[in-house]
């Protein structure tokens, strides 16, 4: 018998704190209102860190969560794939291993990857190949953190598109022929040229915080070829997306008519509604996520969660995950809900 590759299920940590539609506007200083926040942005208010709400913590507490979701004990776990961001309490620290200690999952080993925000869905393809490929490994958790968003500068009309950036961690568990949410195809296109046209300014090596930019360092997350970007994506982002649905239904030998649920991550609600519409579902078909914003690679385990939660996911249901990241990568997978 083929193996397979399955979800056993997810965790997730939401910090208390939130910023309203109307903090987001008047940290614009004018140039956006709270209606346009709300309905063109599609934030009505997103989740913001508090104190001890660090990346990897609050990865190893979504990690927590999904042990106890799950009924898995933390022994079992094989390897731990941190799909957290590199903004994160100490640099050059490794996210799986702060994981690892946090849980307790004393024979896993661990690995941060990284694809900005389709990182969740490019690990579960690297777990599942793994899972598949080698007979030691029988269960994996993909867990991390974001918080992304304390680099905004809301005074940066360019940045717009990352007003929505919230905070968060999110954990998912796979295991190898679990016989039921089985994990089918991938596919995934990048796009290099893009590679720098987004990125925090200020902190690597090329442009070290120093004492006359440190007042601006820790808001330096920029479109830093904010015309080239949106040109480019102006061309190809849906273009890829769609061949990136195309061939992961294709992969997984379903027909893409039959998804009843997308998990896909926060976006403005006009392209929200587009994708949906373009493969003949309706918002029902999907969680926007307008009261909590986009935690990154976090948003797809986040619409899973809710999805079950409120009974939009159930067995027989049709799974696409969607995601997108700057760099420029665009990645699409599917999930079919239940037992084989």
């Amino acid at each position: 018998m083929k193996a397979n590759v399955g979800i056993v299920g997810t965790g997730i940590y939401i910090p208390e704190k939130f910023m309203t539609a109307a903090e987001i506007a008047e940290a614009t200083k004018g140039s956006w209102s709270e209606s346009a926040v709300i309905e063109k942005l599609g934030i009505r208010k997103k989740s913001i860190p508090g104190k001890g709400d660090g990346t990897q913590e609050m990865g190893a507490k979504a990690a927590l969560d999904c042990l106890k979701n799950t009924g898995i004990s933390a022994e079992k776990i094989d390897v731990i794939i941190s799909m957290g961001e590199e903004w994160k309490e100490y640099p050059l620290t490794t996210s799986a291993l702060y994981i690892q200690d946090r849980i307790g999952a004393v024979n896993a080993w661990g690995i941060d990857v990284q694809n900005r925000c389709c990182t969740t869905v490019s690990a579960i393809k690297m777990a599942k190949d793994m899972l598949i490929a080698d007979d030691s490994i029988n269960t994996i958790m993909i867990a991390g953190g974001y918080r992304n968003g304390d680099f905004v500068d809301y005074t940066d009309i360019n940045m717009s598109m990352m007003y929505n950036l919230s905070a968060g961690g999110g954990a998912i568990i796979l295991k190898k022929n679990y016989g039921r949410n089985l994990v089918l195809g991938t596919h995934i296109i990048a796009d290099g040229s893009l590679a720098r046209a987004a990125g925090v300014e200020i902190g690597g090596i090329n442009n070290p915080i120093n004492s006359s930019n440190i007042a601006v360092a820790y808001k330096s997350l920029k479109l830093m070829d904010a015309i080239g970007m949106k040109n480019r994506l102006n061309v190809v982002s849906m273009p890829n997306w769609y061949k990136c649905i195309d061939m992961a239904f294709k992969k997984s030998g379903i027909d893409k008519s039959e998804a009843d649920y997308l998990a896909i991550l926060h976006m403005k609600r006009s392209s929200h509604i587009n994708i949906i519409k373009k493969l003949n579902l309706t918002e029902e078909h999907s969680i926007y996520l307008e009261d909590y914003g986009h935690m990154g690679q976090v948003d797809q385990i986040l619409s899973i969660h809710l999805g079950l939660e409120q009974g939009k996911i159930k067995d027989g249901s049709v799974i696409s995950m969607i995601a997108a990241g700057i760099g420029y990568v665009w990645a699409v997978n599917v999930i079919k809900w239940g037992e084989i």
